[in-house]
Protein backbone atom coordinates (compact mmCIF):
# COMPACT_ATOMS: atom_id res chain seq x y z
CA UNK A 1 0.00 0.00 0.00
CA UNK A 2 1.10 3.57 -0.36
CA UNK A 3 2.38 5.39 2.79
CA UNK A 4 -0.60 7.70 1.94
CA UNK A 5 -3.56 5.03 1.94
CA UNK A 6 -1.42 3.86 5.38
CA UNK A 7 -2.41 7.30 6.99
CA UNK A 8 -5.48 7.62 5.22
CA UNK A 9 -6.94 4.68 6.94
CA UNK A 10 -5.55 4.83 10.61
CA UNK A 11 -6.89 8.69 10.91
CA UNK A 12 -10.43 7.03 9.32
CA UNK A 13 -10.22 4.28 11.84
CA UNK A 14 -8.87 6.60 14.67
CA UNK A 15 -11.69 9.46 14.10
CA UNK A 16 -14.90 6.31 13.88
CA UNK A 17 -13.19 4.68 17.37
CA UNK A 18 -12.08 7.58 19.53
CA UNK A 19 -14.20 10.82 17.45
CA UNK A 20 -16.76 12.85 18.90
CA UNK A 21 -20.17 12.79 17.44
CA UNK A 22 -22.00 16.19 17.02
CA UNK A 23 -24.93 14.88 16.97
CA UNK A 24 -27.89 17.15 18.82
CA UNK A 25 -25.68 20.02 18.62
CA UNK A 26 -26.24 23.09 16.63
CA UNK A 27 -24.49 22.77 13.66
CA UNK A 28 -24.37 24.95 10.74
CA UNK A 29 -24.26 22.60 7.54
CA UNK A 30 -27.78 20.54 6.24
CA UNK A 31 -28.26 18.14 3.78
CA UNK A 32 -29.66 18.97 0.89
CA UNK A 33 -33.35 17.32 2.31
CA UNK A 34 -33.19 19.98 4.71
CA UNK A 35 -31.87 17.77 7.64
CA UNK A 36 -28.73 19.18 9.74
CA UNK A 37 -25.43 17.10 9.05
CA UNK A 38 -23.91 15.72 12.07
CA UNK A 39 -20.79 14.49 12.29
CA UNK A 40 -18.05 12.21 14.20
CA UNK A 41 -14.87 14.26 14.68
CA UNK A 42 -11.00 14.50 15.76
CA UNK A 43 -9.41 17.60 17.02
CA UNK A 44 -5.84 18.71 16.26
CA UNK A 45 -5.31 15.57 13.42
CA UNK A 46 -1.29 16.08 11.90
CA UNK A 47 -0.44 13.84 9.18
CA UNK A 48 3.02 13.79 7.36
CA UNK A 49 4.05 13.13 4.30
CA UNK A 50 7.63 12.47 2.89
CA UNK A 51 7.43 13.70 -0.85
CA UNK A 52 10.94 12.68 -1.02
CA UNK A 53 9.67 8.97 -1.15
CA UNK A 54 6.62 8.80 -3.05
CA UNK A 55 3.46 11.31 -4.17
CA UNK A 56 1.05 10.83 -1.56
CA UNK A 57 -2.06 9.88 -3.53
CA UNK A 58 -4.34 7.18 -2.17
CA UNK A 59 -5.14 3.87 -4.28
CA UNK A 60 -8.25 3.13 -2.48
CA UNK A 61 -9.92 5.29 -5.03
CA UNK A 62 -8.92 7.27 -7.36
CA UNK A 63 -7.71 10.87 -6.93
CA UNK A 64 -7.73 13.11 -10.30
CA UNK A 65 -4.79 14.45 -9.80
CA UNK A 66 -4.60 16.78 -12.39
CA UNK A 67 -7.86 18.12 -11.50
CA UNK A 68 -6.17 18.81 -8.24
CA UNK A 69 -3.49 20.61 -9.37
CA UNK A 70 -5.92 22.78 -12.05
CA UNK A 71 -7.53 23.93 -8.70
CA UNK A 72 -4.22 24.79 -6.86
CA UNK A 73 -2.71 26.90 -9.76
CA UNK A 74 -6.66 28.22 -9.78
CA UNK A 75 -6.03 29.78 -6.10
CA UNK A 76 -2.15 30.08 -6.41
CA UNK A 77 -0.88 30.94 -9.93
CA UNK A 78 -4.06 32.66 -11.24
CA UNK A 79 -5.14 34.21 -8.12
CA UNK A 80 -8.82 34.06 -9.53
CA UNK A 81 -12.29 33.85 -7.38
CA UNK A 82 -14.16 33.07 -10.40
CA UNK A 83 -15.04 29.83 -11.13
CA UNK A 84 -15.46 30.35 -14.73
CA UNK A 85 -11.65 30.26 -14.57
CA UNK A 86 -11.67 26.37 -12.99
CA UNK A 87 -11.57 23.62 -15.29
CA UNK A 88 -13.86 21.38 -12.45
CA UNK A 89 -17.31 22.67 -11.06
CA UNK A 90 -16.38 21.91 -7.52
CA UNK A 91 -16.79 25.41 -6.47
CA UNK A 92 -20.15 26.00 -8.62
CA UNK A 93 -22.81 25.94 -5.38
CA UNK A 94 -20.81 28.90 -3.85
CA UNK A 95 -20.72 31.06 -7.02
CA UNK A 96 -22.41 33.80 -7.24
CA UNK A 97 -24.40 34.41 -11.04
CA UNK A 98 -20.78 36.22 -12.30
CA UNK A 99 -19.15 32.87 -11.20
CA UNK A 100 -17.76 34.81 -8.12
CA UNK A 101 -16.65 33.31 -4.74
CA UNK A 102 -16.54 36.77 -3.50
CA UNK A 103 -12.95 37.70 -1.36
CA UNK A 104 -11.91 34.20 -0.80
CA UNK A 105 -9.56 32.10 -1.90
CA UNK A 106 -7.65 33.30 -5.15
CA UNK A 107 -8.81 36.52 -4.54
CA UNK A 108 -6.67 37.05 -0.75
CA UNK A 109 -3.41 35.66 -2.54
CA UNK A 110 -3.71 38.11 -5.44
CA UNK A 111 -3.71 41.16 -2.80
CA UNK A 112 -1.19 43.58 -3.00
CA UNK A 113 0.98 44.44 0.28
CA UNK A 114 3.78 46.42 0.97
CA UNK A 115 6.76 45.19 1.80
CA UNK A 116 10.85 46.76 2.43
CA UNK A 117 11.82 45.36 -0.93
CA UNK A 118 8.26 46.88 -2.81
CA UNK A 119 5.05 45.89 -3.68
CA UNK A 120 4.23 42.41 -3.80
CA UNK A 121 1.39 39.64 -2.96
CA UNK A 122 1.58 36.45 -1.12
CA UNK A 123 2.88 34.39 -4.06
CA UNK A 124 5.39 36.62 -4.64
CA UNK A 125 7.22 37.33 -1.57
CA UNK A 126 6.96 33.33 -1.00
CA UNK A 127 8.90 33.06 -4.33
CA UNK A 128 11.13 35.86 -3.09
CA UNK A 129 12.29 35.05 -0.08
CA UNK A 130 12.79 31.31 -1.28
CA UNK A 131 15.20 32.90 -3.55
CA UNK A 132 16.53 35.30 -1.62
CA UNK A 133 16.55 34.47 1.79
CA UNK A 134 15.37 30.50 1.60
CA UNK A 135 16.35 29.87 5.56
CA UNK A 136 14.14 32.64 6.61
CA UNK A 137 11.04 31.27 9.36
CA UNK A 138 8.89 33.68 8.20
CA UNK A 139 7.73 32.31 4.85
CA UNK A 140 4.30 31.95 5.08
CA UNK A 141 0.58 33.10 3.33
CA UNK A 142 -2.74 33.28 5.00
CA UNK A 143 -6.17 33.57 3.41
CA UNK A 144 -7.70 33.54 6.43
CA UNK A 145 -8.47 37.52 6.67
CA UNK A 146 -11.16 38.82 9.46
CA UNK A 147 -12.00 41.87 7.58
CA UNK A 148 -13.20 40.45 4.22
CA UNK A 149 -15.07 37.20 5.51
CA UNK A 150 -18.43 38.79 5.26
CA UNK A 151 -17.41 39.22 1.33
CA UNK A 152 -16.23 35.55 1.23
CA UNK A 153 -19.29 33.01 -0.15
CA UNK A 154 -17.30 30.47 1.92
CA UNK A 155 -14.80 31.14 4.71
CA UNK A 156 -11.14 29.46 3.69
CA UNK A 157 -10.98 25.71 4.98
CA UNK A 158 -7.19 25.33 4.10
CA UNK A 159 -6.05 28.99 5.24
CA UNK A 160 -2.31 28.39 5.49
CA UNK A 161 0.64 27.18 4.23
CA UNK A 162 4.36 27.76 6.18
CA UNK A 163 7.36 27.11 4.24
CA UNK A 164 10.36 25.60 5.80
CA UNK A 165 14.07 25.06 4.37
CA UNK A 166 16.26 22.00 5.63
CA UNK A 167 19.87 21.76 3.49
CA UNK A 168 18.44 21.32 0.17
CA UNK A 169 14.43 20.37 1.28
CA UNK A 170 11.86 22.51 1.16
CA UNK A 171 9.28 21.25 3.47
CA UNK A 172 5.85 23.21 4.46
CA UNK A 173 2.91 22.70 6.36
CA UNK A 174 -0.60 23.22 5.47
CA UNK A 175 -3.38 24.59 8.20
CA UNK A 176 -6.43 23.55 7.62
CA UNK A 177 -9.44 25.03 10.26
CA UNK A 178 -12.17 22.03 9.07
CA UNK A 179 -12.57 19.27 6.68
CA UNK A 180 -14.82 16.70 5.50
CA UNK A 181 -12.50 13.59 5.19
CA UNK A 182 -14.31 11.61 2.90
CA UNK A 183 -14.92 14.35 0.35
CA UNK A 184 -11.74 16.24 0.33
CA UNK A 185 -8.74 14.60 2.91
CA UNK A 186 -6.76 13.14 -0.46
CA UNK A 187 -8.03 16.17 -2.65
CA UNK A 188 -6.07 18.55 -0.96
CA UNK A 189 -2.73 16.52 0.28
CA UNK A 190 -2.32 15.70 -3.84
CA UNK A 191 -2.88 19.70 -4.08
CA UNK A 192 -0.59 20.65 -1.38
CA UNK A 193 2.00 18.15 -2.40
CA UNK A 194 1.90 19.28 -5.95
CA UNK A 195 2.48 22.76 -5.12
CA UNK A 196 5.37 22.22 -3.01
CA UNK A 197 7.26 20.30 -6.07
CA UNK A 198 6.78 23.35 -7.95
CA UNK A 199 7.67 25.81 -5.86
CA UNK A 200 10.78 23.63 -4.80
CA UNK A 201 11.65 23.18 -8.51
CA UNK A 202 11.66 27.03 -9.50
CA UNK A 203 13.27 28.13 -6.11
CA UNK A 204 16.01 25.53 -6.63
CA UNK A 205 15.14 23.03 -3.98
CA UNK A 206 14.05 19.46 -3.67
CA UNK A 207 10.61 18.39 -2.48
CA UNK A 208 10.70 17.39 1.43
CA UNK A 209 7.88 16.90 3.85
CA UNK A 210 4.41 18.14 4.08
CA UNK A 211 2.79 18.47 7.26
CA UNK A 212 -0.97 18.58 7.00
CA UNK A 213 -2.62 20.16 10.33
CA UNK A 214 -6.40 19.74 10.41
CA UNK A 215 -7.84 21.51 13.82
CA UNK A 216 -11.42 19.63 12.70
CA UNK A 217 -11.17 16.17 10.73
CA UNK A 218 -14.85 14.69 10.42
CA UNK A 219 -16.54 11.88 9.08
CA UNK A 220 -20.48 13.16 8.39
CA UNK A 221 -23.23 11.00 9.56
CA UNK A 222 -24.26 9.89 5.82
CA UNK A 223 -20.55 9.15 5.08
CA UNK A 224 -19.74 6.41 7.60
CA UNK A 225 -20.80 3.95 5.92
CA UNK A 226 -18.99 4.49 2.75
CA UNK A 227 -15.67 5.40 4.82
CA UNK A 228 -16.01 2.09 6.42
CA UNK A 229 -16.23 0.41 3.32
CA UNK A 230 -13.63 2.28 1.47
CA UNK A 231 -11.24 1.40 3.92
CA UNK A 232 -11.59 -2.33 3.84
CA UNK A 233 -10.26 -2.28 0.03
CA UNK A 234 -7.58 -3.84 -1.24
CA UNK A 235 -4.23 -1.43 -1.61
CA UNK A 236 -1.90 -0.63 -4.16
CA UNK A 237 2.11 0.94 -4.69
CA UNK A 238 2.02 5.12 -4.89
CA UNK A 239 1.62 5.95 -7.90
CA UNK A 240 4.94 8.28 -9.33
CA UNK A 241 4.04 11.47 -10.06
CA UNK A 242 7.05 13.77 -12.11
CA UNK A 243 7.09 17.35 -13.08
CA UNK A 244 8.26 18.40 -16.42
CA UNK A 245 11.96 19.88 -15.41
CA UNK A 246 12.09 22.11 -18.08
CA UNK A 247 9.71 25.01 -16.11
CA UNK A 248 11.55 27.47 -14.10
CA UNK A 249 9.10 29.87 -14.06
CA UNK A 250 5.91 29.50 -11.47
CA UNK A 251 3.67 30.84 -13.76
CA UNK A 252 4.06 28.90 -16.53
CA UNK A 253 3.08 25.70 -15.17
CA UNK A 254 0.24 23.92 -16.13
CA UNK A 255 -1.69 20.77 -15.22
CA UNK A 256 0.01 18.96 -17.96
CA UNK A 257 3.41 18.94 -16.81
CA UNK A 258 2.25 16.37 -14.00
CA UNK A 259 2.92 13.21 -15.65
CA UNK A 260 1.59 10.13 -13.60
CA UNK A 261 2.69 6.45 -14.38
CA UNK A 262 1.87 3.06 -12.65
CA UNK A 263 -2.01 4.38 -10.67
CA UNK A 264 -3.73 1.69 -9.93
CA UNK A 265 -6.75 1.99 -7.59
CA UNK A 266 -10.26 0.93 -6.56
CA UNK A 267 -13.10 2.01 -8.00
CA UNK A 268 -14.87 5.50 -7.96
CA UNK A 269 -17.35 6.38 -5.32
CA UNK A 270 -19.63 8.88 -7.24
CA UNK A 271 -22.52 10.89 -6.07
CA UNK A 272 -21.25 11.75 -2.66
CA UNK A 273 -23.77 13.52 -0.79
CA UNK A 274 -21.89 17.25 0.44
CA UNK A 275 -23.46 19.41 3.45
CA UNK A 276 -23.51 23.09 2.68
Amino acid sequence: MSRADEIFIDMCKDILKNGVSTEGEKVRPKWEDGTYAYTIKKFGVVNRYNLAEEFPAITLRKTYIKSAVDEVLWIWQKKSNNVHDLASHIWDEWADEDGSIGKAYGYQMGVKHKYKEGEMDQVDRVLFDLKNNPYSRRIMTNIYVHSDLSEMNLYPCAYSMTFNVTGDRLNAILNQRSQDVLAANNWNVVQYAALVMMIAQVTGFKPGELVHVIADAHIYDRHIPIIEELISRPTHPAPKVTLNPDVTDFYAFTPDDFKVEGYVTGEQIKNIPIAV
